[in-house]
């Protein structure tokens, strides 16, 4: 009698789960989940109304989804989301949570003791916060977000030369300004009011997404409320799961994600890293006939030269070996890259041996 093989549940994709995070996450299969965007419950320890100077009432946080009755209450449903949180990541995941002062330094501890491996913290420095119309303590001006991998052998998605790309050419901080969420963008209902109290801005969506994400790639947000990460992923080709208890916030996502174009292939791709670029024997460019045995590669300081050899080895009257061990004998050093170390002349001019390079990895991604 033939034994069944019983298949694991399809991930619902581009879909928005409705009911609690954590017996939702609890019933996706495990290690099928590229990257978590939680922007969990802040637990804001508020007292009271809060009036601006004019008397009028601050449209503060007040739902019921944001109260837990002690620290302790609190910290048990942190640490409940986040065992079922990584349960669902793939080995190489990653998970990135954003709070305040109110919570995530106890989402913080709560991820180390879950086994995640923290990478970074970025500050969400907001261009126009909200005043403390008190005047007792500072203007709350930031937020904080937490990007961790599963663990600490994590292979984690990070395209450096995106985010380089995103600053103008300029390596990525942890600090970023971004305005909150207004205008247009914010979702209001049928009264005009606010659809969601804690809308974030696509912008910082964008960014998390292009910086620790490739086109196709499964996210989660386990809080999904207005649909942001949902919005974001859609319009930069990648798919989506999002989890909501509160059918008003559901609707109005829904809404919100149809009306979202998904971007063209092409304008899917982004800087890929030099480390993640296809690797290129330099052999494959004598067996293409890109560069031929005997021709001679001269150093880009025009001091040192070798003979390129049938197997794609160099060879000068001092040593022989590959384009990098050669280049770095020649200048006494432990070691050089030789793809940005020798060039070939064509017509008279002189030509890093690296452009044969690119040339060939232009015609592998074709």
């Amino acid at each position: 009698m033939a034994t069944k093989t019983k298949t694991a549940p399809a991930l619902p994709l581009d879909t928005i789960l409705a009911g609690d995070c954590i017996a939702e996450m609890n019933a996706l299969p495990a290690e099928s989940v590229d990257l978590i965007f939680a922007d969990p419950p802040y637990n804001l320890q508020l007292k009271g109304d809060l009036h601006r100077p004019d008397s009028s009432l601050v449209d503060a946080v007040d739902d019921a989804w944001d109260q837990f009755s002690s620290f302790a209450a609190y910290d048990k449903f942190t640490r409940q989301w986040l065992a079922a949180a990584r349960r669902l990541l793939k080995p190489n995941g990653a998970i990135w949570v954003i709070g305040s002062y109110h919570n995530i330094f106890r989402v913080g501890s709560a991820l180390q003791d879950a086994g995640f491996w923290i990478l970074n913290d970025v500050v969400w420095r907001k261009t126009n916060p909200m005043p403390n119309f008190r005047g007792m303590r500072l203007t709350n001006a930031h937020e904080t977000m937490i990007w961790a991998g599963k663990s600490d052998a994590s292979k984690y998605v990070f395209n450096y030369e995106a985010l380089k790309q995103l600053n103008d050419g300029v390596q990525m901080r942890s600090d970023w300004l971004l305005p909150i969420c207004n205008g247009s963008e914010r979702l209001k209902d049928e009264n005009g009011n606010k659809a969601h109290p804690t809308q974030k801005p696509e912008a910082l969506l964008h960014r998390v997404l292009v910086g620790s994400t490739r086109p196709g790639d499964v996210i989660l947000d386990p809080f999904f409320g207005s649909g942001t990460t949902g919005a974001v992923a859609k319009r930069l080709g990648r798919h989506y799961i999002g989890i909501e208890r509160e059918a008003a916030y559901r609707k109005a996502a829904t809404a919100r994600i149809e009306k979202v174009r998904r971007a063209e292939s092409e304008g899917l791709q982004v800087t890929e890293s030099k480390r993640a670029a296809p690797r290129v024997p330099f052999g494959q460019l004598v067996e293409r006939g890109l560069l031929n045995p005997g021709e001679v590669l001269v150093s880009l300081n025009g001091r040192r030269s070798a003979k390129v050899r049938a197997d794609g080895s160099l060879i000068s009257e001092q040593t022989r070996g590959s384009i990098h061990q050669v280049a770095a004998q020649l200048e006494g050093l432990p070691s050089c890259n030789g793809w940005t170390y020798w060039s070939f002349k064509r017509d008279g001019k002189k030509i890093p041996i690296d452009v044969l390079r690119q040339q060939i990895r232009s015609e592998m991604h074709n």
